[in-house]
């Protein structure tokens, strides 16, 4: 069986107990291993590690990074996950689960340059790279053995073991024939995991696996999957295609798919932005419109400049709010036109919350725009019910003008105007 040693990179056409060459035990072995090509790599709980890396004296401690006490764990290190902790946790609740964690802030900024050293490392393997976030990607190594002369499986170990020596950050590795597969291997064995499912035990392996192991199953899904006493993949894979397809349309027909191991989608290096959004966790919650309206602005602002800097414009909008109890609501909204102006995206999601019949209080609140499309440079022409449309987009875009020549406080419109940004 071909192995190799994740150690010292030696390559064997028999799996030994123990490397040779080094006698470590960090054996990966698989009848596939040097055939398959789809690799996906996630990084080991990566801005945790990134703050470990930055002060040594936390490497043993239990680190969580996340906001405030009234805010959620954006992340924690291994030592935190013992406790329970776990990431979307509200902080009260993690710092009942692990006392002793300590709590830092999010850079996001920083962990983003991390990434792009990264990603160079990646590049340099193939240029079918998908990243899914700031700390995980597909990569397709389909054709690249001759050039590296390594086969994949070899060419990932020597990127996790560089990643590792010259960034610090640790990384596991799934790898398969298809995406799917590739994501979930990924996670088998963290951290610093290398899994392989091969061709010849797909079947095996997602046998008895739950339904929440499939791609877009969360927890409304699994509940109407439980509803027809679909629990695990076996029992998807006792049904038809065509039975799944009429039980629940084109998604039943795509779980079918995936719980037979079947995902023909490509590793796509322009995979589209899907949407552009921004939101805030308050100090206390907060009732009151008008506050929650102030915030709402200064995060239409915010996404406004990401769209206009990317090229992009947006169809729909959506409104997020979380409730005291941490349950969650959104509300959605379809424009005529696509857009990218701040000025719309607030009063879209002005006219949603007023729509909420909830008084609150809320501790969350969120706006985005979605189904997103290159930018035509059109502005609203205005209409019947709204004739000062051109005029306020006229006013945005030469608010725009100004904070690109002068910076981004030049110049506050609106209820920027003696409001503290959140």
């Amino acid at each position: 069986m071909p192995a190799l040693c994740r150690d010292c990179l030696t390559c064997f056409e028999d799996a030994p107990p123990r490397c040779p060459a080094c006698g470590r035990a960090r054996i990966l072995a698989h009848p596939e291993l040097f055939s398959l090509p789809i690799a996906h790599l996630d990084c080991d709980s990566f801005y945790a590690t990134v703050e470990k890396r930055d002060n040594p004296e936390l490497a043993a401690k239990p680190l969580i990074v996340g906001g405030g006490t009234r805010g959620v764990v954006t992340t924690c290190c291994y030592i935190a996950r013992i406790s329970g902790v776990r990431s979307a946790m509200p902080m009260f609740q993690a710092k009942k689960l692990c006392p002793d964690a300590v709590i830092v802030p999010p850079r996001i900024d920083y962990y983003a340059q991390v990434s792009r050293q990264i990603r160079e490392r990646m590049q340099a393997l193939t240029p079918l790279i998908e990243p899914l976030s700031l700390d995980e990607a597909f990569l397709d190594l389909s054709g690249t053995e001759k050039l590296h002369h390594a086969p994949p499986a070899l060419q990932m170990a020597r990127l996790v073991r560089a990643i590792e020596e010259e960034i610090g950050v640790t990384a596991s590795v799934g790898l398969s024939h298809n995406k799917f597969l590739a994501k979930i291997a990924s996670d088998l064995d963290k951290p610093r995991g290398f899994s392989v499912i091969g061709r010849g035990d797909t079947e095996a392996f997602l046998r008895d696996k739950p339904v929440s192991i499939l791609w877009g199953v969360g927890s409304a899904t699994r509940a109407a999957l439980g509803r027809s006493g679909l629990r695990t993949l076996a029992d998807i894979r006792r049904l038809s295609r065509d039975e799944m397809l009429k039980r629940f349309g084109g998604q039943g027909a795509r779980l079918w798919h995936l719980a037979h191991g079947e995902d023909t989608r490509r590793v796509n290096p322009n995979e589209p932005i899907k949407s552009v959004s921004n939101e805030t966790t308050f100090n206390q919650d907060i009732a009151d419109r008008e506050a929650l309206l102030g915030h709402l602005w200064h995060m239409a602002e915010k996404v406004s400049g990401r769209m206009k800097a990317k090229g992009l414009a947006g169809r729909v909008v959506t409104l997020k709010l979380r409730r005291a109890d941490f349950s969650a609501l959104s509300r959605q909204m379809t424009l005529e036109e696509p857009s990218q102006l701040a000025d719309t995206l607030f009063r879209e999601g002005r006219a949603l919350l007023a729509g909420v019949p909830e008084a609150g209080p809320f501790r969350l609140i969120g706006i985005g725009y979605s189904v997103l499309t290159p930018a035509d440079g059109r502005d609203p022409v205005g209409d019947l019910l709204d004739p000062q449309a051109p005029r306020r987009a006229g006013a945005e875009r030469a608010a725009d003008a100004i904070r690109a020549r002068f910076g981004p406080d030049a110049i506050r419109t609106g209820r920027g105007l003696g409001q503290k940004k959140p």
